[in-house]
């Protein structure tokens, strides 16, 4: 039975296969796209994805529900929290300025099948929230006209009752994604330029709300007699937090256009800086105006806008915040529709997902193919099916992607760069000749063939060793020697790794400890400290190491802290959510490993670059100073009869 068991040299060349890393090409700006994008075509985009209906229908719903006034230092901590993110897809989209977003980023640093889970995931997210925001925007249209649209239906289509099915079919919610699949297919100037009418619609709005506002504004309804400021306490303030959060999920879709921009390296940081910084201060001063125009107890979670402006006398106003709301509606669906395609081309363009997705469109330039079948996806998602109990996922899928990507940063960072090295060719069979006029200089490491990649320099001087990225700092090798045996960066992936295991288990403690496990104090003390305890440690340890110097792109400062932070504030986030969010995300990360397992994992790209095995005899390293002895086992390739050479047979070399 045991030769029906996989050899540990197979186990360990497919482990090699998931986590191999994308080969970049040396020419990172040659695309088959249109590089037309400036920082502010970006930075519209970024703003279109973030402030969208939730600045009309979250602020009053976290305001009455959850924090009351205190909603603003919410959206200040929320804004924070998604700067740690941003910063780190701020350095992704100037390193690498390719679309794909997270799934790219994850692909260069971390491994095929992570990265492959990423796409999948981030395919659903902007599915159903592009689904979803058609759906909102057909509702919202309704409103205005008394539900005239949907009485139609019901009356002349009928009503459903099946689960998972909406009530309804929504042929409105359908006609407008169709509407902007057309536009967006028309290519990235067409799409920016429509983005542009509906964000300065959207932006005149929003400074329509904040002047009036403040005429409007009554310092009282901050007062003791309506409730205070922060009625529900400190715990109201991070239960806002938690879910203001979610507002900023769009800054990703400037990521995914970076190699649409005309100099990514300058425009995506930029981009992501300015949209991200007016967000966060467009929802902080419309949940300032909303909550001192009218008491917050009293806020309509539905339309509070529009309800305060009515209630002040100003019925007419409510237009106006409508057409905004639909403005802004307007630029989301654009958004994930920009994006969505050009992730599923990243994945096609490297084999992971099917070819005929990854097909650019020679006049447009733009994956046309994807971009119609998407769109039809997600129009038919809005027609027929119940999206309220799948909103949820989106957040999921956005926090796995931020973890990865803030994951990837810490690796990126510590990992040596590649250098391209051109070596002369000898002619064939010839061997290394040491002549003295031809021999290296000293304390040069000149390599033939090594039989052991795990080779280490002898008899070395280290105090004037130039220390690359990943090695041990020369402070800490007297108390961390036995670090320095490795390869520069296996220790730093390691305690990434343990970080983010200690995050897993610290964020679930936090959670879970005293509600579902029912934990004594005792013990949930103590497992608290000693996760923290692991998660320091493996931050400690990953600072140890040498980082790479500053380049001529963007770099997220306090690396590792910076990173570890956001993983920390996501996977706390993630356990937050519902088990039958998780029980359905599991579903769907099985569908994609029958997808990556069926198809990706045969067609990658990388694949047909993995060299092939070579037959070599012996391998052995000379170095130019100093003295080595090594016995070298003669190796017999298996394809020849194993004669004339026992396995055992030995040489010695010596220099």
């Amino acid at each position: 039975m045991a030769r029906w068991l996989p050899r540990s040299t197979d186990l360990t060349r497919f482990c090699q296969k998931l986590n191999r890393v994308k080969t970049l090409e040396d020419d990172m700006m040659e695309t088959s796209f249109n590089r037309c994008l400036s920082t502010i075509d970006l930075t519209l985009l970024g703003i279109g994805g973030m402030v969208g209906s939730g600045l009309y229908v979250l602020t009053g719903t976290v305001a009455k529900e959850i924090a009351g006034p205190a909603v603003i230092v919410s959206f200040i901590i929320a804004g924070f929290a998604s700067l740690l993110a941003a910063l780190c897809y701020a350095e992704f989209g100037a390193r690498v300025p390719k679309t794909g977003s997270a799934y790219m980023f994850t692909y260069v640093s971390v491994g095929e099948i992570w990265a492959f889970l990423i796409g999948w995931n981030v395919l659903l997210e902007y599915m159903i929230g592009g689904a979803a925001v058609a759906r909102a925007w057909s509702g919202y249209l309704d409103s205005i006209f008394n539900h005239k649209i949907k009485n139609f239906t019901e009356t002349h289509v009928g009503a459903w009752q099946v689960p998972f099915l909406a009530h309804y079919p929504d042929f409105l919610a359908a006609a407008i994604l169709l509407v902007a699949t057309a536009f967006i297919s028309f290519g990235a100037r067409v799409s920016s330029w429509l983005n542009h009418v509906f964000s300065a619609i959207s932006m005149g709005v929003i400074l329509f709300i904040l002047i009036m506002g403040f005429i409007l504004a009554q310092p009282k309804n901050w007062s003791a007699q309506e409730g205070g400021f922060a009625p529900h306490g400190l715990s109201g303030i991070m239960a806002g937090t938690a879910t203001c959060f979610y507002a900023f999920v769009g800054f990703d879709v400037i990521a995914a256009s970076s190699e649409e921009a005309r100099n990514p390296q300058r425009a995506v940081p930029r981009a992501i800086a300015f949209s991200l910084g007016l967000a966060t201060g467009a929802y902080i001063l419309v949940s300032m105006v909303l909550t001192l125009m009218v008491p917050w107890h009293t806020l309509d979670p539905d339309s509070a806008l529009a309800d305060a402006f009515y209630r002040r006398g100003y019925a007419w106003a409510g237009f106006l915040v409508a057409a905004g709301s639909i403005c802004a509606m307007n630029t989301v669906l654009l958004s994930n529709l920009f994006s969505l395609p050009r992730i599923v081309y990243a994945m096609a363009e490297d084999g992971l997902f099917f070819q005929v997705f990854s097909q650019v469109h020679p006049r447009t330039q733009v994956p046309v193919i994807g971009i119609v079948v998407f769109g039809l996806l997600m129009a038919l998602l809005a027609l027929v099916f119940d999206l309220e109990a799948l909103v949820q996922f989106l957040s999921i899928g956005t926090l796995l992607a931020y973890t990865f990507v803030a994951a990837s940063i810490i690796v990126l960072r510590f990992q040596q760069q590649k250098q391209k090295v051109d070596p002369p060719a000898p002619a064939a069979g010839a061997r290394p000749s040491p002549e003295p006029h031809e021999g290296p200089s000293a304390g040069e490491l000149k390599e033939y063939e090594s039989f052991s990649d795990k080779l280490q320099l002898v008899d070395r001087d280290k105090s004037k060793e130039h220390r690359e990225p990943g090695q041990l700092k020369a402070a800490f090798e007297p108390y961390l020697e036995f670090l320095s045996d490795f390869y520069p960066g296996e220790v730093v992936t390691v305690a990434v790794v343990t970080l983010m295991v200690s995050a897993i288990c610290l964020c679930s403690i936090l959670v879970f400890g005293n509600t579902h496990l029912h934990l004594p104090t005792w013990s949930y003390s103590l497992l608290l400290v000693l996760f923290s305890l692991g998660f320091l440690l493996s931050l400690l340890l990953i600072w140890a190491h040498e980082q790479q110097r500053s380049t001529q792109t963007f770099q997220i400062p306090l690396v590792p802290l910076s990173p570890a932070l956001s993983i920390v504030l996501n996977i706390y986030l993630m356990l937050k959510l519902s088990y039958m969010t998780w029980l359905r995300f599991a579903v769907w990360l099985l569908l994609g490993l029958l997808v990556y397992f069926g198809y990706g994992i045969w067609h990658s790209k990388e694949n047909l670059r993995e060299p092939r095995p070579q037959r070599v005899s012996a391998r052995y390293v000379v170095f130019p100073s100093g003295s080595l002895e090594e016995r070298v086992r003669a190796v017999q390739p298996g394809s020849q009869p194993a004669t004339g050479l026992p396995d055992t047979d030995t040489e010695d070399c010596k220099r």
